[in-house]
């Protein structure tokens, strides 16, 4: 049996816990929840193991209540009953830190909303980061870089560019991150199929796997990109048939629901020109592994595609600062104007604090390109917001850190990345 590895979300669990009477730990399937959710209870019971238990629950759901606290009640929104039970008792306990539920589906919104506020919070828990996989140097502290303190980082070694192709393709799922590539491949086509077959909570579309399976592989051809709905209905082939693109739309929500889809936002601010910001969205999967499963893509063939390389990059390091950002109470956005100038990862935090990342392969013309734009954006914002920016650096997927002295931007490998 694999040891249980520490994951960032732990103590986002256990704060929430501590301020209120339930967690919920939701999040794409295979991700830990359960693992998590048990590390963290005193006692546990999941609902799938027997029918009678089921049944149980669903005649009398305190009973499934009752056990040493934190309880854990493991895919219970097989019994949807169970939510509003697990409301009523920690409105009769008056007591924090009661009951975790996690869960391989996402409920419906009508069994959840409104009914949990106050008494139930929500932990999402994604994929792994390379830090939580074990594939990090910890070089490099990314809370410090949102400190004064932080006026250099330094650190060498780490992975290789064959490395991080080998990381992209395996992902960062629990049960494959020490499998090999063709492993990996098999467990993350098996992943897609049952996500393309099973219905995803929606009465108002009934989706085809088939065409499902289209819009993934369109999805993943243009990760990391801003392409519409449309054009993604079109180059799935899910305009004929009266499937249009709002039906694209449709699937495309539902993939949100169950978290393996994800926009990245555009990033919103003052510009001291009259320059517009774009605003549409990028696409990213969960992990950039479903993307290679779904386009069958081997390190061999990624090693003589660098273009599709630096997308999937992109999308690695994406993976890994929404989950570091999520932890220092922040959020990840894009920033794009119509002069062309991209940033491609915005940290904001909560009181409006911010790091700009750009992301690249590496190679010092890649390198100053992006000191370069992340130079461009710290002239445009206005004074208000640019004092706000604590810090600028170019992600790359080079085997050195280390602070550029004439503009101050940190050049940081991911896999020197880490947060305590």
């Amino acid at each position: 049996m694999q040891d249980y590895l520490h994951r960032i979300a732990e103590s986002e669990v256990e704060e929430t816990l501590s301020a209120m009477g339930a967690v919920l730990v939701q999040g794409p399937r295979a991700v830990g929840k359960s693992t998590i959710a048990k590390h963290l209870s005193k006692s546990n019971i999941s609902l799938d193991s027997s029918l009678s238990l089921m049944e149980i629950a669903m005649l009398n759901p305190e009973i499934i209540l009752e056990g040493k606290t934190p309880r854990f009640i493991d895919e219970w929104q097989l019994v949807p009953s169970i939510w509003n039970a697990v409301r009523h008792e920690v409105d009769r306990r008056q007591s924090s830190g009661q009951f975790i539920l996690a869960g391989s589906a996402t409920p419906s919104d009508d069994i959840t909303r409104h009914t949990g506020a106050g008494r139930i919070g929500r932990v999402t828990l994604m994929p792994m980061t390379l830090f939580e996989s074990g594939h990090s140097t910890k070089h490099v502290n990314i809370r410090k870089l949102f400190d004064d303190e932080a006026s250099t980082v330094t650190g060498y070694g780490g992975l290789t560019v064959e490395e991080y192709i080998q990381r992209i393709i395996i992902g960062g799922f629990p049960n494959i991150i020490s499998k090999n590539e063709k492993q990996a491949r098999l467990y993350l086509s098996n992943y897609l199929d049952d996500i393309s077959r099973v219905n995803l909570g929606t009465d108002i579309v009934k989706t085809d796997p088939v065409r499902m399976r289209a819009l993934i592989r369109a999805i993943s051809r243009n990760i990391a990109t801003e392409i519409s709905a449309i054009k993604l209905a079109k180059e799935a082939e899910l305009d004929t048939d009266n499937l249009s693109a709002q039906t694209a739309r449709k699937y495309i929500d539902q993939l949100s629901q169950i978290f393996v889809l994800q926009e990245l936002p555009a990033w919103s601010t003052h510009i001291r020109s009259n320059v517009r910001q774009r605003v549409s969205p990028k696409w990213f999967f969960c992990c950039p592994s479903l993307a290679t499963a779904a386009l069958s893509l081997s390190s061999s063939k990624l090693l003589r595609d660098l273009n599709s390389l630096g997308f999937l990059f992109e999308a690695l390091a994406i993976r890994d600062l929404r989950v570091y950002a999520h932890a220092l109470d922040g959020e990840v956005f894009h920033y794009r104007d119509e002069t062309g100038l991209e940033v491609d990862a915005i940290i904001e935090l909560r009181n409006g604090e911010w790091l700009a990342c750009e992301i690249k392969l590496g190679g010092d013309h890649s390198i100053k390109e992006g000191i370069s734009s992340l130079i461009k954006l710290k002239n445009k914002v206005v004074e208000s917001k640019a004092n706000d920016l604590l810090g600028m650096c170019v992600i790359t997927a080079g085997r050195e850190s280390y602070t550029h002295k004439e503009s101050g931007v940190h050049i940081v490998s991911l896999s020197h990345l880490y947060i305590d």
